[in-house]
């Protein structure tokens, strides 16, 4: 039950004064009052010990040129301008494949969407799905083509459709991308298609040679998108446009087909994705749904495959492309199995950002192509499991506004085949936490940033937790945000700029608890040192700010380099002030590791604070390892508050070193007071911190390792230019050789590579 503010601040006041009355008692008789050294736990990190891991590779792969016009009338009069091109083109565009069909003889069936996105720019488009070879380039051999062998055009020449088309007085009735936007694709036993499109959103069932067999299956209980040809004068859409069916997949027997709209319903959770089951031998829906949680409020379902009896592989994608991508992953789901908030669970297979590339195929040709292979466009929308085990990937280009590969140049149709290698590998022993995220190449605690953070191999993510108004948490280096986001720049909150005390000190701008979610969601994330990092400010106002619980989701969806899951090490910032306001951080902390199934011993997480008093009540709430953070001057605020005069160097020696570890299993030092620095700059002799912290039985977790001339010692910077980077491999392997368990760091690509970690 959650307290109230005075119970709460008492609470806290009468716990941190005893504290402190142990801590100095203990002090002054030159004893240890504390636990003994045996400590509460340690960071399961283990160096030697071995393990498997599952490493996505990159096999072969085949383009079709973006440029590519196959036969047919002209198309694209009314398509935008973008990179260099302008329509009409004389022929039929192929903008990419929505979805694929796998013949299992080195063909596919491949089927691209309406052609230019919308209604009124494709009407000139023809709905078609295309048979194609792709030439894999192995890296040793191969064209790397695709080729377009043959083709079936969509078309409705029994007149099954009760409303006008495009070529309605026509005998050969072909239907366009003005009629449907066609977008997944399923081939039944008796050799049929069935086909998912977004207008209805509708499942279309075509006979071999493409023609319309049935009337349209629209979604039950009146579910219609805003171009549904049926949709009455005032009549609400409940499905948003460009929401349909861009994911379908098939029962093993064909008899159910399960559509997925991409993205949310209207009114409903923004980040729930339903699952539809459509009886195919009644032609109707059977009531059955699915409820699948994106990692993210923007993420779309973009493809499914069924892999096993009520087991799919699902494409889930951010909407970006390029360096800006977020989310490019295939998840497997089960429909037997949910989460304890009934979503169904998922399982990472891959993620398309991450894929190695020991041949080198096509590197140098383009962004994410290089000795790492990535997906990085804007729309990820097919994958297969093919016949010999070895996944399928592919893409539609949008053509021709996608240019994710060569700015200024439209991306190719892509096919690309990954083989899922089982490798061994070796615990290092060492922590990599990205601290805020991959800080030093993205605006901190953003979910681009944790993902750089988990693509550059950090065991943790970092996310420091505050409130909002109604009592979300929300991860943002503090509560106040005006360097952060682009708040400053709204005048619909410039009312909202104030000035307030926070743990003794003034501090004027907007802050989270002045803020509901849903207003928060609508600012963008900036970097916070764009002096220092320009290329991380190339990304300012794309990215929202997240909420602990999509934290805690993107971390446990997903795998480290080791091959263990992903952990979080969230920062409780000031508590004794939000407890002062009425928003405790403690109980929907607890609340949300329960929710997420992170509250034991062996989840990998850790809480960490700079007070004391919350991490003992921490402590006592909830089964997961607790640090204590300390800084290199001043005090606990909950301590300084309570009158006490114990300071972070009295936490320090060895006899509050004992104390810490009654409610604690580490320590997160700043750098500082582990290897001090000389006058002129340079590392000095390492302290006793870390011998004292082992003895007392705590992990040491060193902050911050940044990369920037500023931030380093004197002797291993690079020039006078404060932004360049230097040499923070040597910072780092100094700590290391003074013992220390783990380090916080900017760039987690930089120890990884220390610790030959890829």
């Amino acid at each position: 039950m959650r307290r109230t503010r005075q119970s709460v601040v008492l609470a806290r006041t009468v716990a941190a004064t005893a504290a402190a009355t142990l801590l100095l008692t203990t002090a002054a008789a030159g004893v240890a009052a504390a636990a003994p050294a045996t400590g509460r736990g340690h960071d399961p990190h283990d160096p030697g010990r071995s393990g498997t891991r599952v490493v996505p590779v990159l096999e072969g792969r085949a383009t079709l040129s973006a440029d590519f016009l196959a036969d047919g009338p002209p198309s694209g009069a009314r398509a935008s301008a973008a990179n260099g091109r302008q329509g009409p083109w004389d022929g039929q565009v192929v903008p990419g494949f929505s979805a694929m069909v796998d013949n299992g003889d080195g063909t596919f069936w491949a089927q691209p969407d309406n052609g230019f996105g919308a209604k009124g720019n494709s009407a000139d488009f023809l709905l078609r799905n295309y048979l194609v070879r792709p030439d894999w380039d192995t890296g040793t051999r191969g064209s790397g083509e695709i080729e377009i062998l043959d083709r079936i055009d969509y078309d409705d020449a029994d007149h099954v459709l009760d409303f006008p088309i495009v070529h309605e007085d026509t005998e050969q009735r072909l239907l366009t991308g003005a009629d449907f936007d066609v977008e997944s694709v399923v081939r039944a036993k008796d050799g049929t298609f069935w086909v998912g499109e977004e207008f209805g959103p509708y499942v279309l069932h075509f006979d071999a040679t493409g023609t319309l067999m049935s009337a349209p299956v629209a979604l039950p209980d009146g579910l219609k998108s805003p171009q549904n040809p049926t949709l009455a004068a005032g009549e609400t859409a409940r499905v948003r446009a460009s929401g349909g069916f861009e994911a379908m997949s098939a029962s093993p027997d064909g008899r159910y087909l399960y559509p997925v709209v991409e993205n949310g319903l209207v009114g409903d959770d923004e980040r729930r994705r339903v699952v539809f089951e459509l009886d195919t031998r009644r032609g109707e829906y059977t009531g059955r749904t699915w409820s699948y949680q994106v990692d993210a409020p923007g993420n779309l379902v973009a493809d499914a495959f069924t892999v096993g009896k009520g087991r799919f592989w699902m494409v889930e994608r951010d909407n970006a492309d390029g360096a800006a991508s977020v989310t490019k992953r295939v998840y497997e789901v089960d429909l037997r199995r949910t989460d304890a908030e009934g979503h169904l669970r998922k399982e990472l297979v891959l993620d398309a950002l991450k894929i190695a590339n020991p041949r080198g195929i096509d590197a140098g040709e383009g962004y994410g192509l290089g000795e790492t292979y990535a997906l990085p466009v804007q729309s990820f929308e097919t994958v297969l499991r093919l016949r010999d085990g070895r996944v399928l990937i592919g893409n539609d280009n949008n053509y021709p506004g996608n240019d994710a590969r060569v700015p200024g140049t439209p991306d190719d149709t892509e096919m690309v085949v990954v083989d899922l290698r089982r490798e061994r590998v070796r615990d290092d022993g060492v922590t990599v936490v990205g601290h805020r995220g991959a800080s030093g190449d993205r605006p901190e605690h953003t979910l681009a940033s944790y993902e750089q953070a988990i693509l550059q191999c950090a065991d943790y993510i970092e996310p420091d937790v505050v409130a909002t108004k109604d009592g979300v948490l929300v991860a943002r280096h503090e509560n106040e945000i005006g360097g952060t986001t682009d708040v400053a720049d709204r005048p619909e909150f410039a009312d909202r700029r104030t000035t307030k005390q926070i743990d003794g000190r003034a501090v004027t701008g907007w802050f989270t608890e002045d803020f509901t979610l849903a207003e928060l969601r609508t600012l963008r994330a900036v970097e916070r040192l764009p002096q220092l990092r320009p290329a991380s400010a190339a990304f300012d106002g794309l990215y929202q700010v997240p909420t602990l619980d999509e934290v805690m989701d993107l971390a446990r969806r997903s795998v480290t380099c080791d091959g263990d899951q992903v952990g979080v090490y969230p920062e409780t910032k000031h508590p004794t002030y939000f407890d002062s306001v009425g928003l405790s951080l403690e109980e929907p902390l607890v609340a949300a590791l329960q929710a997420n199934g992170l509250d034991s011993r062996r989840a990998p997480v850790i809480l960490q604070s700079f007070e004391t008093g919350n991490l003992r009540e921490l402590d006592r709430m909830t089964h997961v390892r607790i640090a204590q953070l300390v800084s290199a001057s001043g005090a606990p605020y909950d301590l300084e508050a309570a009158g006490s005069p114990v300071t972070y160097a009295d936490l320090l020696t060895a006899r509050g070193l004992r104390d810490v570890a009654r409610y604690a299993d580490g320590l997160g030092a700043v750098k500082d007071v582990l290897v001090p620095r000389r006058a002129d700059g340079t590392l000095g002799t390492p302290t006793s911190v870390v011998r004292d912290a082992h003895r007392a039985g705590l992990d040491v977790h060193a902050w911050t390792f940044r990369a920037e001339n500023t931030f380093l010692p004197a002797d291993l910077r690079t020039s006078a230019d404060p932004a360049a980077h230097g040499d923070l491999a040597a910072e780092i392997e100094v700590f290391l050789d003074a013992g220390v368990d783990g380090i916080f760091t900017d760039q987690p690509a930089v120890a990884a590579g220390l610790l030959g970690r890829d």
